[in-house]
């Protein structure tokens, strides 16, 4: 085995040693995560594009892990361009090259420090490398960046004179870090059982057409909130277990399941959020009665003159603001598109875009009035609009409703199956 072969050779010993030893003062500089990109836009992990270079997992180091049955592995990007990390271990870890040339274990709980030489090449205590380094926690064992609790392999991947994060997670342990950052761990078992489907069955499909060889989805609103799995709610584990496998489809088919805090009384069809989408029945939209129970339901908002105007910018629009009004909505009174008018002339802009950019909680808006310094607005609703109303989830638990009704409401024509 492996570990024996490592721990037959002194030197490779005394290395693993040293190695433990650099790592125990942890750097005081953690750098902020710059993410530049917004929902649905490109990566900006600079990889190769082509998904059939995605490489298998190298085999694991750790024994105990044979007897784990096996589950899909989800790589998820936790950091970009990043030139310092430290990475606590509750105990042991193993260490190694995606080609095993180097393979270590550091068996006492620490803190392991890594850097980026520059020129593709980075440095894990004493072991530089310009291969990624993999970091396996054992069974039992722990990692914490950033505050947040992983229990899946951490690769380090070099990128010019800055690394990647991107952890491999088990499918279901992935989802226990997904979902009490979607929705609340306290919320009824049903909501959280019909967040784990949809969960699930976002994961899968984004899957299917994975176009960054490093890794497969974000750890932010761009994929779903996600900060590890390490750290297990009994609600969130119970809602994960035992819808284990379940899956939303339509004509057999996964689809997107998306979903937003609350529609502020009824969803939408996905193409008033994404004109470039497909119709879809389970994304038509549907009647709300169970989110107005939450202070997402309504809401009143300023957003500064500036902040508008930089959005405008963007848009190929300058001068000074004069007027914001709604060019275009739905039948439930969500607003696609929104005409701001400046001294220099007016331009029609998707408002979901000018949502991201300015903050506003939804396009479901009730009033706008441009004031001296800054907009007001009124509106309802917090999100997109389409799909799953997680305050309705929550409402529909509340009455009894299960989780199968409640899928079934937010996603009409849907069929919940098992996938194997």
């Amino acid at each position: 085995m492996l570990m024996k072969n490592f721990l037959r050779t002194p030197f490779v010993f005394l290395c693993a040693a040293v190695l433990c030893a650099s790592c125990a003062a942890p750097s005081q500089k953690r750098a902020r995560q710059n993410f530049s990109a917004a929902k649905g836009e490109s990566p900006v992990v600079s990889a190769p594009q082509t998904p059939e270079e995605k490489l298998p997992d190298p085999p694991s180091q750790d024994p105990a892990a044979k007897t784990i049955p096996a589950d899909k592995t989800v790589r998820v990007l936790l950091a970009e361009n990043k030139k310092s990390a430290d990475i606590k271990h509750s105990g042991r870890v193993y260490i190694y090259t995606p080609d095993l040339s180097k393979k270590y274990k550091v068996s006492a709980a620490g803190t392991l420090a890594v850097k980026a030489l520059g020129g593709g090449k980075i440095q894990l205590g004493t072991l530089q490398s310009a291969q990624p380094i993999i970091l396996e926690p054992a069974q039992n064992t722990l990692l914490t960046w950033d505050k947040n609790v992983y229990s899946g392999k951490i690769f380090i991947i070099p990128a010019g004179n800055s690394f990647h994060l991107v952890e491999h997670a088990p499918l279901e342990t992935y989802l226990y870090g997904v979902l009490p950052y979607e929705m609340s761990y306290t919320w009824p078992l049903e909501a959280l059982k019909a967040q784990a489907v949809a969960a699930r069955t976002y994961t899968l499909k984004s899957l299917e057409s994975v176009k960054n060889q490093n890794f497969d989805l974000y750890s932010d609103v761009r994929s779903q909130m996600y900060k590890g799995g390490g750290k297990q709610y009994d609600s969130v584990k119970k809602a994960v277990d035992e819808t284990r496998g379940q899956v939303l489809t339509y004509n057999g088919k996964l689809f997107f399941t998306y979903y937003h805090a609350n529609c502020g009384g009824g969803t939408d069809d996905v193409r008033s959020w994404n004109f470039g989408a497909e119709p879809l029945k389970p994304l038509s939209g549907a009647s709300c009665k169970y989110d107005s129970h939450s202070k997402s339901h309504s809401w009143q908002m300023t957003v500064s003159h500036n902040k508008v105007l930089a959005y405008a910018k963007t848009a190929g629009l300058t001068g000074t603001l004069k007027s914001i009004k709604i060019a275009r909505k739905t039948e439930t009174g969500r607003a696609t598109n929104l005409t701001i008018r400046t001294s220099k002339g007016s331009k029609t802009v998707a408002c979901g875009k000018f949502r991201l950019a300015t903050g506003i909680r939804s396009c479901k808006i009730n009033k706008i009035s441009v004031r001296s310094k800054d907009v007001y607005f009124e509106g309802k609703g917090y999100g997109h609009g389409v799909g799953m109303c997680q305050d309705g989830a929550n409402g529909m638990a509340q009455s009894g409703k299960d989780y199968r009704k409640i899928l079934k409401h937010y996603y009409p024509d849907a069929t919940l199956a098992e996938i194997k």
